[in-house]
C-alpha cells in the first residue's frame, strides 16, 4: 500500500524510527513542506535509546570517544571492577570492522577536526530546539539550564582540562563542592573540575511524547504506522517499496532514523553503515524531601558517569558495553553503578527504589552522525548519533530537511555525510 497523498506535487516521505532523531526529522520535514508518515515498531514513541538516557543537552561537551591514547585506556578500563568499558568478542565481522575503524580514528588531529564539526552541530541544535518554543513549551519536558560540571580525579587530567577550558570556569575540588554541594562526599578524591554554565538537561522521553503529539496535529502528517521495517525493495537506483510487518509501504522518499536497526535495514539496500551498538545503563532514583540532589549536571570524567536532576528524579547514566545487540540488564553492571552513585552522591536520592534501564546507542567509529543522501536517490539518512542523539536531534533534522529540499545545509556536511 502507498501512503496517503496530499496536495498535488507534494513529496511524501516515510520516516523509519520513532525515537528522538526520527521524531525531530519528521517535524522538520513537515515544516519544510513534505507529507510525512512515521513507521515505529514499538507501542510507544521514544521507547529505545531515547527512553531513559542521561538527559544531558551538552552542546559544548561533544568530544569524540575516539582519541589518541584511548586504546591503552580501554585496556585499563577492562581490568577495573566497575570500569566504564566491557567487551565481548562476537563472531560478527561488523564488530571487528567497526573496531578497526575506531582505532584509525584514535588520532589527535582527527579528534580535533571532528570536535570542531560537532561543536558546530551542537550550536545549530541549540538554536533549532529554540524554534519549537512557540508550539512546545520546554516546561513540558523538564528542560533546565542546569550547567555542566566535569570533575576530574587525576591531577594530570585536570591540569590538561584546565588548559583547554575554552569559556569554562576552572574550579578547585573545594570550588566544585561550593558550586555543587551534592559532591561534598567526593571532595577528597577530586582534583578539580570545569563548569560550563550554558548546558541543559531535560527528559528525552517526555520530549518524544510531546513532539509526537504535535506531529499528530500537523496538517501534513499522515499518521503513525505501527510495524517493524524488514527491508527495502529497489528498482533502477531507487527504493520502490518498504517491506514491513504491517505490509508493503511506498512513498516518494524514505528516511532511515531507526537507531542501531538502521545498519541492518541499510544492508538490504546494499549500503554499509559503520554503526555499532554501545550499550549504556541508567538509574532513575526518586528525590525525597531532605535529599541533596545535584542542581548542576555532573560528569565524573574518569568513571564516565553522569548525574542529572530531571524533574523529581536523579538520573545516573554510564558505561559502554560492546556486547552486540543485547539490551538486557546486567545485574553486575547495575550494582556497580549503584556503588559509584552512593560513593559520589550518597544523599542525592532514594537509591533503594531506583529503576534500572539499558539502551543501545548507535555510534559511528568517529562519533559524528551520518546525515543526508545515499547512493539511492530517494533514501536518506539521519543515524549514528551515539550518546548525543538528544543533543543533536533538532540540528540534524534541520540539516536533513534542507538537503532533501535541494538547499545548502546550514553547516558543512564535511565529516557528516555517508562515505562511499
Amino acid at each position: 500500500m502507498g501512503v496517503n497523498k496530499g496536495e498535488a506535487g507534494m513529496r511524501e516521505v516515510i520516516v523509519i524510527g520513532g525515537g528522538v532523531v526520527g521524531l525531530a526529522s519528521a517535524w522538520w520535514l513537515l515544516e519544510a513542506g513534505f507529507g510525512v508518515t512515521l513507521l515505529e515498531r514499538d507501542a510507544t514513541l521514544g521507547a529505545g535509546a531515547s527512553f531513559r538516557n542521561g538527559g544531558q543537552l551538552s552542546y559544548r561537551y561533544v568530544a569524540p570517544f575516539a582519541d589518541a591514547g584511548v586504546p591503552l585506556k580501554a585496556l585499563r578500563w577492562l581490568l577495573q571492577k566497575d570500569g566504564p568499558l566491557r567487551f565481548r568478542p562476537e563472531a560478527d565481522r561488523r564488530q571487528w570492522r567497526w573496531l578497526a575503524q575506531f582505532v584509525a580514528h584514535c588520532d589527535a588531529g582527527i579528534h580535533r577536526r571532528t570536535t570542531a564539526r560537532l561543536l558546530q552541530l551542537g550550536e545549530l541544535s541549540r538554536g533549532a530546539m529554540g524554534q519549537l518554543d512557540d508550539i512546545f513549551p520546554r516546561a513540558e519536558y523538564g528542560w533546565r539550564e542546569a550547567g555542566k560540571l566535569v570533575v576530574y580525579r587525576s591531577g594530570k587530567l585536570f591540569a590538561a582540562a584546565a588548559r583547554s577550558a575554552a569559556g569554562g570556569e576552572v574550579l578547585s575540588a573545594a570550588g566544585c563542592v561550593a558550586a555543587e554541594p551534592a559532591l561534598a562526599a567526593a571532595q577528597a578524591v577530586l582534583a578539580g573540575g570545569v563548569l560550563n554554565r550554558g548546558e541543559a538537561v531535560a527528559d528525552c522521553h517526555a520530549f518524544c511524547t510531546g513532539l509526537g503529539q504535535r506531529l499528530q496535529a500537523h496538517p501534513r502528517f499522515r499518521g503513525i504506522v505501527r510495524g517493524e521495517a524488514r527491508g527495502f525493495l529497489l528498482e533502477k537506483g531507487r527504493v520502490s517499496w518498504l517491506d514491513t510487518s504491517a505490509g508493503m509501504l511506498a512513498a516518494d522518499d524514505y528516511v532511515l532514523a531507526a537507531g542501531i536497526r538502521s545498519r541492518t535495514l541499510a544492508a538490504t539496500a546494499g549500503i554499509y553503515l559503520p554503526l555499532y551498538p554501545l550499550k549504556g545503563y541508567s538509574l532513575s532514583a526518586p528525590i525525597r524531601p531532605g535529599d541533596c540532589p545535584p542542581q548542576i549536571s555532573v560528569t565524573d570524567f574518569e568513571r564516565k558517569v553522569l548525574y542529572a536532576r530531571i524533574g523529581d528524579q536523579l538520573r545516573v547514566a554510564a558505561m559502554v558495553d560492546m556486547v552486540g545487540e543485547d539490551a538486557s540488564l546486567d545485574a553486575g553492571r547495575i550494582a556497580g553503578l549503584l556503588r559509584q552513585a552512593r560513593a559520589v552522591m550518597p544523599r542525592a536520592a532514594d537509591y533503594e527504589t531506583a529503576t534500572a534501564w539499558a539502551g543501545l546507542r548507535p555510534a559511528t567509529p568517529g562519533s559524528a552522525p551520518i546525515i543526508g543522501a545515499t547512493p539511492l536517490s530517494n533514501l536518506w539518512l539521519n543515524v549514528g548519533h551515539g550518546p548525543l542523539g538528544f543533543t543533536f536531534a533538532c540540528g540534524s533534522a534541520g540539516i536533513l530537511a534542507a538537503v532533501m529540499r535541494g538547499e545548502a545545509p546550514p553547516i558543512s556536511l564535511e565529516g557528516l555525510a555517508l562515505r562511499g
